[in-house]
């Protein structure tokens, strides 16, 4: 697995590198993106600590777009996590509020009154600051929806079963109350630890990176 995931950080070095503020235009619209966090490493490279994509037509601008600049923890997971960890390293009581997911109406009509919504923002802003200041990515293009969610998923599957491929001491993940971000070293729960990439398929995710 190890010399699987070396490669895989080798192509993703080749890609074009984007860090916050990014200019949108220069992002395939569909396609499958890795996040790269400071002071991480692995295999002599950056470490990738998060594997994604999308499912809707033309949306991987938006989905970056949402982790990046939109401080909206319920349409971003991802800031969701990192606003999980920020919260749970000061032991922050509200990090049971952070937790809710208020997207749906009887949610927000059940839990608005007991939610101070001026320290949520305060908390969204802390992790607009987190993810811009520690936070790199690179995407490639994949047209096919089908095609996107198997790469990702076992993109996720490899770097998370490669034993040289660990988080380092300092990794602010650590600090994370989900356990499966802390064992993997990814901020990521899913996709973890299923069906890696075989040879075969390492010539396949070859050719799509190269030939972009």
């Amino acid at each position: 697995m190890s010399k699987g995931c070396a490669l895989i950080h080798n192509l993703t070095k080749q890609l074009t590198r984007h860090k916050f503020p990014f200019v949108t235009s220069t992002i395939p619209e569909n396609g499958i993106y890795v996040l790269f966090e400071k002071a991480e490493t692995a295999h002599g490279y950056d470490r990738i600590v998060r594997v994604g994509t999308h499912t809707g037509i033309n949306q991987l601008r938006s989905r970056l777009k949402q982790h990046f600049l939109s401080e909206n923890k319920d349409r971003s997971i991802f800031r969701k996590n990192i606003g999980r960890a920020i919260l749970n390293e000061r032991n922050d009581i509200f990090l049971k509020n952070w937790d809710l997911d208020l997207t749906t109406r009887k949610m927000r009509e059940q839990y608005s009154s007991s939610i101070d919504f001026n320290y949520q923002k305060q908390v969204e802003n802390e992790v607009s600051l987190y993810i811009r200041d520690n936070f790199s990515f690179a995407a490639f293009e994949l047209t096919d929806k089908s095609k996107r969610l198997e790469i990702e998923s076992k993109l996720i599957s490899t770097v998370s079963l490669c034993n040289d491929c660990k988080s380092s001491d300092n990794w602010f993940g650590r600090y994370s109350p989900k356990k499966k971000i802390v064992s993997s070293g990814l901020w990521l729960v899913n996709e973890l630890d299923k069906t890696p990439f075989d040879a075969s398929e390492m010539d396949y995710l070859l050719t799509i990176i190269k030939d972009k």
